[in-house]
């Protein structure tokens, strides 16, 4: 019983420490050879969640690391932040 107690304080600890530690949220919208892709991100900065963001945009709509790279460089579409 008290390992499971442990466990539990544990994991409770681990859930809030990484989700206090996300302080922007960002959805990004892009477009890319005609397809279009929209993810949302969080992190602790506002850049990190837009990139992120735009990183899992691009990911369904490209093939290949070439087509990826040139994705992420394309400007967003449209790009809304919220803060946690």
């Amino acid at each position: 019983m008290v390992t499971i107690g442990a466990l539990m304080v544990f994991g409770a600890y681990l859930l809030y420490s990484t989700l206090t530690s996300q302080k922007y949220s960002c959805t990004v919208s892009v477009i890319y050879l005609g397809r279009s892709g929209t993810a949302t991100a969080s992190a602790a900065s506002k850049d990190d969640a837009m990139r992120q963001a735009q990183t899992t945009a691009c990911g369904p709509i490209t093939s290949g690391m070439n087509e990826s790279i040139a994705c992420s460089n394309t400007p967003p579409a449209k790009t809304e932040c919220v803060t946690l």
